[in-house]
């Protein structure tokens, strides 16, 4: 199993005739991703990877199943490509794009809410579920990485997400899913709102959370496990411990208020939670085998 997407997944790419478009939906067939169609406006007749491109969502919808969308579009198209796949019914979407104006991303993330959609990102790289399907841009030919598994990754960091993750490799373990929630000041969709979909997948044993500092996102994982509402085994790690106080970061994300979203803040909320914290991307594994036992089978 997996979160999300899954192999069964049909996905329209928006802004697939561009340079990072075709690059990437080829490698998303190379993975075994079910991508159906394309959308540019203007573009409709031509091919990607043999993938037929549409004028619009709708249009391509008339043609195709369509279960998720995925976005390689310029900030500034961002929110009008959204509406536009959620106006035709698009429940999922993948927004890769980095820099979309903050009263627009309050915007988009209250227009997902009011139709039960997940959006997401922005500046995000993506969704892979492990050796089935993938939606953006994730250097799966790297074995040392990708290896299918029963750990569930969400992650801020797409710095940070590769070397973890070899690091869950390295320690016998593999992914379920991956999912990056992006660097943006108002994720679309939160670490919180993803921990139900890990308690509720069977393949699932554990989560790996790649935290930042900044934000409240990780304070609110502490809550929702001290609620009960996840009950499985947290290994946190956390980018940024090390940057001096009032230090500003890149994010847009990274951003401390109201005395919440320094790395101490973090850390002491999930451990007083039940989750382990490590110190460096290293320990990630062997916190891992602390809490369920080393593999029987190495990967």
């Amino acid at each position: 199993m997996s979160i999300i997407i899954h192999s069964h997944t049909r996905i329209l790419v928006q802004g697939a005739t561009g340079k990072e478009g075709r690059f990437w939906v080829k490698h998303m067939i190379d993975y075994g991703t079910k991508v159906v169609a394309g959308v540019t406006p203007g573009k409709e007749g031509e091919l990607v990877e043999n993938i037929p491109v549409y004028h619009t969502v709708r249009r391509a919808m008339d043609h195709h199943p369509v279960d998720a969308s995925l976005l390689f579009v310029p900030p500034r198209f961002a929110m009008g490509a959204i509406f536009e796949a959620l106006d035709a019914g698009i429940k999922t979407i993948v927004v890769t794009a980095d820099g979309i104006p903050l009263h627009e991303q309050v915007q988009i993330r209250r227009a997902a809410k009011s139709v039960g959609a997940t959006v997401i990102g922005g500046n995000t790289t993506g969704i892979i579920s492990t050796g089935k399907s993938m939606m953006g841009f994730f250097p799966f030919w790297l074995e040392r990485v990708y290896k299918p598994g029963r750990i569930g990754i969400m992650t801020r960091s797409g710095s940070l997400t590769n070397e973890i993750t070899a690091q869950i490799v390295k320690a016998g373990f593999g992914s379920t899913s991956i999912v990056g929630v992006g660097g943006d000041a108002v994720p679309f969709t939160r670490f919180a709102e993803l921990l139900p979909l890990f308690q509720e997948d069977p393949n699932t044993a554990a989560v790996v959370m790649i935290g930042e500092v900044g934000g409240t996102m990780e304070e609110e994982v502490a809550e929702s496990m001290k609620n009960g509402l996840f009950t499985k085994p947290l290994i946190a790690v956390m980018g940024g411990r090390t940057a001096p106080k009032g230090t500003k970061m890149g994010h847009a994300g990274a951003i401390i208020t109201a005395g919440k979203g320094t790395v101490d803040d973090k850390i002491q909320a999930l451990t007083q939670a039940g989750a382990l914290v490590a110190d460096r991307p290293s320990m990630v594994g062997t916190l891992l085998q602390r809490k369920l036992g080393s593999p029987c089978v190495s990967l």
